[in-house]
């Protein structure tokens, strides 16, 4: 049987990633609360496609504002296909129709790529960082208004989770359009290429969220079987029978990518997931996907 999906959990190490609203001076990470009154910090599967999308270079999709007031929506242009950009391609649309036009019924898109919020692994524990802006106002001598703020901090690892319908690449069936397989290949491998190497730009912070650990592979189900299963314990040790038994209950291969050096229990990895580089992973993953689209 083909194998359709493809599904990546990955992690990696970073510092407040996504800001909510605030509340007066003080700024806000995106948190949330889990059994126990834990909280933990993330950063939404919209800020991670934002990230992606610009360092893909593929923020060029034509868009238009319709309707009026506090009703206006900015939706893709009706003639941005597919074929011309991959942004609609892997993450999907939704164009509404125009009633001034024939065509007045919506079109729609389901993302073909899918991304989870990258949600910490360590609890968040109130800490602050105290700004002021003293630096520019001793500029302006001894009658300058030093504006003071509060922002939340959190450096943690996190987790998300990619699924990818790879027969549904590059196919659109409200133009009839079907991209040769090459085109289908190339843009998941622009996509791959992006997520092992993947930044955020925040707050005049450029911060990492290249993988440090990543699991995953092709399946012939479409299910991101490690969401929710990377599990820190004890400080930094990966829990590593969650995923050998998540392993083992798939029974299709899997590959374990893993940077040296970033867990304490590294010993137990190599001997329970057999781990490559993270770099052998996406080289790996890449070269399984090519042979897929090669067989259509």
């Amino acid at each position: 049987m083909k194998k359709n999906g493809l599904t990546i959990s990955t992690v990696f190490e970073a510092e407040s990633g996504n800001y909510g609203e605030g509340t007066g001076n003080i700024m806000s990470l995106k948190h949330m609360t889990r059994a126990g009154g834990k909280v933990y910090t993330y950063i939404s599967r919209q800020a991670l496609r934002y990230s992606m999308i610009q360092q893909l270079q593929w923020g060029n999709t034509p868009v238009k504002a319709s309707g009026s007031g506090q009703k206006t929506v900015v939706q893709f242009q009706p003639n941005a296909s597919i074929r011309e950009y991959p942004e609609v391609d892997l993450f999907g649309y939704m164009k509404t129709g125009d009633k001034n036009s024939d065509n007045k019924n919506a079109r729609t898109r389901s993302a073909v790529v899918r991304l989870s919020n990258a949600v910490s692994l360590e609890p968040y524990k109130a800490d602050m960082d105290f700004l002021t802006n003293m630096g520019l106002a001793r500029r302006l001598g001894k009658d300058a208004v030093n504006s003071i703020a509060q922002s939340e901090i959190h450096h943690s690892f996190y987790a998300y989770t990619i699924t990818i319908d790879l027969d549904c690449v590059g196919i659109d069936g409200n133009d009839n359009t079907k991209l040769p397989a090459n085109e289908r290949y190339g843009r998941i491998a622009d996509f791959l290429s992006c997520v092992e190497f993947l930044y955020r730009d925040i707050k005049a912070r450029r911060e990492n969220l290249a993988p440090v650990f990543v699991i995953g592979g092709l399946y012939q189900r479409k299910s991101p079987f490690f969401e929710n299963r990377i599990k820190l314990k004890n400080g930094n040790r990966l829990n590593t029978d969650i995923l050998a038994e998540t392993i083992q209950a798939i029974g299709e291969p899997t590959m374990v990518g893993c940077l040296n050096g970033e867990f304490s229990n590294e010993d137990e990895i190599k001997e329970k997931l057999a781990p490559v580089s993270i770099a052998e992973f996406f080289e790996k993953l890449k070269k399984q996907v090519k042979d897929d689209y090669a067989s259509c």
